[in-house]
C-alpha cells in the first residue's frame, strides 16, 4: 500500500468513519488489480458489518454459527468477484484457488477450453485441467500436444476410473484418433515403400487387407503397449461415434501382431485383441449375438478358472 493511499484511508477515516476507510480501501485495490487483498477487503468489510472482529478476514473460526450462512453468501460473491477479475487478466491458475474453494469449476472450466492447443503449455493449468479434473479433454488435447503419446497415456491411466463416464468417453475418443491416425500413417508409409502406386486415403482396414507381408518378421507399425493401452481404453465409447469403428480397426490390427505382441488381458478380455473385436462389433451393432456366446463362455471360464 502506497503512503498517498494509506494518507487516503486515514483521512477518510477521520472524516467519515471506519466504512467509509474500507471502501475507500476496496475501491484502491479494486483500481490497481489487486486481487488477493481485495478479497480480504470485501471480508474485512463484511465483518465490520456484522460486529466482527477483522483481524482475520476470510477465516470462519470467529463467526457466529447462526451467522455463518450470511457470511458465507459474502464469501462466495467475493471469490467470485476476485476469481473473474484473475480470469479477465489471463491468470487461470490464481482464479483457481478462488473458484476451487467455492467448488464452482465452471468458469476455469470455461476459461481453459479457450485455449489454444498448440504451442508451449502452462504445466499449472495442464495440471487443474486433467489431473484436478477441470477440464480433462482439453488436458488430453494439450498434453498430447506437449508432452506426446506415450506420457499423455500414462497420466490418463491414473485418471480416467476418477472421471465421469462422459469424460472418460470424451478422453478415450481423443487417444483413439491420435493412436488410429499414427497408425495409419505409420501402415501407409510402410506399404508405399513396397507399393509406391497406393491409392491415399484409405483406413487401417483397407492397409492391412491381404498384406501378411507387412507383419512378417515380427514387424509393426505403432508402440504395442500404447496400442494395448488405447484399445483397453476404448472399451468406455459407445455406439454412433467414428472413434469406434477406429477402436475396432486398432483392434484388428493388433490381432495380426506376432504372438509376443499378444499381450493378454483380464477376464472378459483374457484373450485381448479377439474379445475386444467381438466387444467393439457388438456395440457396433455387428453379430451382437455371437459377441454375447463369446463372452458368456469368457465368463464361464474365469467362473470354472476360479473354482479350481
Amino acid at each position: 500500500m502506497s503512503t498517498d493511499l494509506f494518507s487516503d484511508i486515514e483521512a477518510a477515516c477521520a472524516a467519515s468513519g471506519p466504512n467509509a476507510a474500507i471502501e475507500r480501501l476496496i475501491t484502491a485495490l479494486e483500481a490497481e488489480k489487486d486481487w488477493h487483498h481485495l478479497f480480504d477487503a470485501l471480508l474485512m468489510r463484511k465483518k465490520f458489518s456484522m460486529g466482527l472482529p477483522t483481524t482475520r478476514p476470510s477465516s470462519f473460526d470467529d463467526v457466529p454459527e447462526r451467522r455463518r450462512d450470511e457470511f458465507e453468501q459474502a464469501f462466495l460473491e467475493a471469490a467470485r468477484w476476485v476469481g473473474d477479475g484473475l480470469l479477465a487478466e489471463g491468470q487461470i491458475s490464481q482464479a483457481w484457488m478462488y473458484f476451487r474453494t467455492i467448488r464452482e469449476p465452471g468458469p476455469i472450466a470455461a476459461a481453459i477450453e479457450k485455449l489454444p492447443t498448440g504451442g508451449p503449455v502452462d504445466e499449472q493449468i495442464l495440471e487443474i485441467a486433467l489431473f484436478q479434473g477441470v477440464a480433462p479433454a482439453k488436458g488430453v488435447e494439450m498434453m498430447l500436444a506437449s508432452h506426446g503419446t506415450c506420457s499423455t497415456i500414462t497420466a490418463l491411466d491414473q485418471q480416467l476410473s476418477q472421471m465421469p463416464d462422459a469424460q472418460r468417453r470424451q478422453c478415450a475418443a481423443l487417444m483413439v484418433q491420435r493412436l488410429y491416425r499414427d497408425l495409419r500413417d505409420s501402415i501407409e508409409a510402410d506399404v508405399k515403400r513396397r507399393q509406391p502406386m497406393l491409392p491415399p486415403g484409405q483406413s487401417v482396414r483397407e492397409l492391412i487387407a491381404g498384406r501378411d507381408s507387412i507383419f512378417e518378421n515380427d514387424n509393426y507399425h505403432i508402440d504395442v503397449s500404447h496400442l494395448n493401452a488405447v484399445v483397453r481404453m476404448a472399451r468406455d465409447l459407445r455406439s454412433g461415434g467414428v472413434e469406434l469403428k477406429q477402436a475396432l480397426q486398432l483392434a484388428q490390427y493388433g490381432a495380426r501382431l506376432a504372438s509376443q505382441y499378444q499381450y493378454a488381458g483380464t477376464p472378459p478380455f483374457t484373450d485381448f485383441y479377439p474379445a475386444h473385436i467381438q466387444f467393439f462389433r457388438a456395440l457396433l451393432g455387428e453379430d451382437v449375438d455371437g459377441a454375447l456366446d463369446f463372452f458368456r463362455s469368457q465368463v464361464l471360464l474365469w467362473m470354472l478358472a476360479a473354482i479350481d
